[in-house]
């Protein structure tokens, strides 16, 4: 959610502004805007799409060698131009991601001393403390330092001043922000997709950083305000993985990008003969060797992955295992585990409320962490002892495909390894599950080989507004993962249950306006689900079932069966069924004619709480 880009050079800085907004997009957001120092500061911002200011900003003929940009998603105050950022006050800009806790007080010190607001945003509070700060220091980094000191919450922030034409100022405190470096030219972004047209050398600024860039000068000052070094990272990022290629959306791109995105995670594993606790960090064997149980904590469709895991870890390690949603662990009172090991999960691995949700873990005694995660030095990544990274690639869709496959395929590696530690795989288990994993692409690359047929479904949901999802055992999560989808992208609402609850409840939903997508594995709970399925046709209902390749469900009017090639696939069964449901998802939305990748009302990296 919200996106900065920013960026001093010896060129007209506009086109990387706006390219690097347009990079963002996915994160999610109602407003743009930009500012530009040429002879003085010019802004222009914009309500709806990157587009429209594009359009405005070749309109105006803006141009600059130093400017801030930014996307906004709305919290404090309703998407509008005045609400939109960069936000000005005596020669100064600032964009801003993050939450200002303090801004009511601020904004009554400000007011006081004589500034006219004309925002309802918390931003807004930040600029004019700058200004205020400015006055008496004549400096911009001074002035920077200053107000930083008095604000309280979650910040990344870029400012500049019409009196400073190739001077960059940024901090950051508990939002993503980083510094792209280029040849006598310099950039800084919440994203490094936002900076890969331009570079792929970047700095991740670290807790109460502030840095001052210049063209030729990065100088960078931790919370104490003592200068220091940084290292310099290459990402392994591309400017064309970004691209949307032949695809219609990024969705669609990235669920078809699964058998390579699992291959990739996987390689680490499959590539060798043996399960090694290695894989997740160099001291992972020291650590797992002292663990009795396993916390999750994570938000959405990571919790989801959570879910699973838990079945895994029980049912293959041997382990206790438990998922708790990341916004309201830290508020409830929990009996600490200090040999429990607290794994988060997280695409971005910037996500405020894991994040806070780990802080609190660590802050009763529970120092034993993982972080499973998508990006390279995260803010989750470096807060953890162990991690282990997905290789999926930037997910550009807000709906989370690849990078949820990819959480399971790692998350199936953590079972393997606490059970070989835990001495509960045999010699001929740890082959099995070694073989299967490679297998693994194979078999998603033949799963989605079904769109044609699964896109013919959803047509049958173009005048749907309710949804079913049914699954037992391990694949319930995998149901609660594809009632999120299709509510995500459709706007279709839809709720998930155990199969086995619906006599207690849900089965008062059922008619023959309410589609019910069920999950069919040929485990051992197939034929207590098929007792459940003849609950939904003798009240109506239809049915949508995604069953193993050697089920036998009778197909009928109102018993429709897609079979997925093969029969059950043992514990890698949940990704293979997920496949399927992200591609009805999908296809339903396209047509109920939704905006896809840049659904209603939601952000891809949640970094506010």
């Amino acid at each position: 959610m919200c996106g900065i880009v920013g960026a001093v050079a010896q060129r007209n800085v506009v086109p990387i502004l706006l390219e690097g907004l347009r990079r963002l997009e996915y994160r999610g957001y109602d407003s743009a805007g930009l500012v530009t120092i040429n002879g003085g500061l010019k802004r222009v911002r914009s309500v709806g799409r990157v587009e429209s200011l594009t359009t405005d900003c070749a309109a105006q003929q803006v141009h600059g060698h130093l400017g801030i940009a930014h996307t906004r998603w709305a919290t404090h105050g309703a998407p509008s131009e005045a609400n939109a950022h960069p936000h000005v006050s005596g020669g100064l800009a600032v964009v801003h991601n993050g939450i200002i806790e303090n801004h009511e007080t601020l904004r009554k010190q400000l007011k006081a001393a004589g500034f006219v607001f004309t925002s309802e945003t918390d931003t807004e509070v930040i600029v004019h403390l700058l200004e205020h700060h400015y006055r008496q220091s004549k400096d911009l980094l001074a002035a920077t330092q200053a107000a930083v000191a008095e604000l309280q919450g979650a910040y990344a922030i870029g400012v500049v001043s019409e009196d400073a034409p190739h001077r960059l100022i940024c901090a950051r405190k508990g939002s993503p922000l980083l510094i792209g470096l280029g040849i006598e030219e310099n950039f800084i972004a919440s994203d490094v997709s936002a900076l890969l047209p331009v570079t792929q050398r970047v700095i991740y600024l670290e807790e109460g950083d502030v840095a001052d860039i210049g063209l030729l000068t990065v100088a960078v000052y931790d919370a104490a305000g003592r200068k220091t070094d940084r290292d310099i990272h290459v990402s392994e990022l591309s400017a064309d993985m970004a691209e949307l290629g032949n695809y219609r959306h990024f969705m669609q791109k990235e669920i078809h990008e699964q058998p390579r995105a699992l291959a990739d995670t996987l390689l680490i594993a499959v590539a060798q003969d043996h399960i090694q606790p290695e894989w997740f960090g160099f001291d992972a064997a020291d650590i797992l060797n002292q663990v009795n149980a396993v916390t999750f904590l994570a938000c959405g469709t990571s919790f989801h992955a959570a879910k699973v895991a838990t079945y895994w870890l029980e049912e293959i390690a041997g382990i206790p295992a438990r998922a708790e949603i990341a916004s309201e662990y830290r508020y409830r009172t929990s009996v600490p585990n200090p040999d429990a090991l607290v794994v988060t999960i997280s695409q971005s691995g910037e996500t405020a409320d894991t994040l806070a949700a780990l802080n609190h873990a660590k802050s009763l005694g529970q120092d034993k962490t993982l972080t499973i995660c998508n990006v390279p030095e995260s803010a989750l990544t470096r807060a953890s002892r162990l991690k282990f990274l997905t290789r999926a690639g930037p997910e550009i869709g807000v709906a989370s495909t690849k990078a949820f496959t990819t959480q399971l395929a790692g998350l199936f590696l953590l079972t393997l390894v606490l059970a070989k530690l835990r001495g509960r795989l045999s010699v001929e288990q740890e082959k099995a599950h070694l073989a299967a994993l490679r297998h693994l692409p194979t078999l998603a690359q033949q799963v989605l080989a079904l769109e044609p047929q699964v896109e013919a479904w959803s047509q049958r949901f173009a005048n749907k507004h309710h949804a079913l999802f049914l699954g037992r055992g391990v694949h319930y999560p995998i149901a609660l993962e594809g009632a999120l989808k299709l509510k995500e992208i459709s706007y279709i609402h839809a709720e998930a249950y155990p199969a086995g609850e619906l006599k207690h409840g849900p089965l008062a939903l059922v008619d023959e306006d309410m589609p019910v997508i069920t999950i069919a594995p040929n485990d051992q709970l197939i034929e207590k689900l098929k007792s459940n399925l003849q609950e939904v046709r003798a009240r109506g209902g239809e049915l949508y079932v995604f069953a193993d390749g050697d089920v036998h469900i009778e197909e009928s009017e109102f018993v429709h069966v897609i079979k997925l090639p093969g029969g059950h696939n043992g514990a890698l069964s949940p990704i293979l069924h997920t496949l399927p449901l992200q591609l009805l998802s999908y296809h339903a939305a396209l047509q109920k004619g939704t905006d896809v990748d840049k659904p209603r009302n939601l952000a891809k990296s949640v970094t506010v709480e």
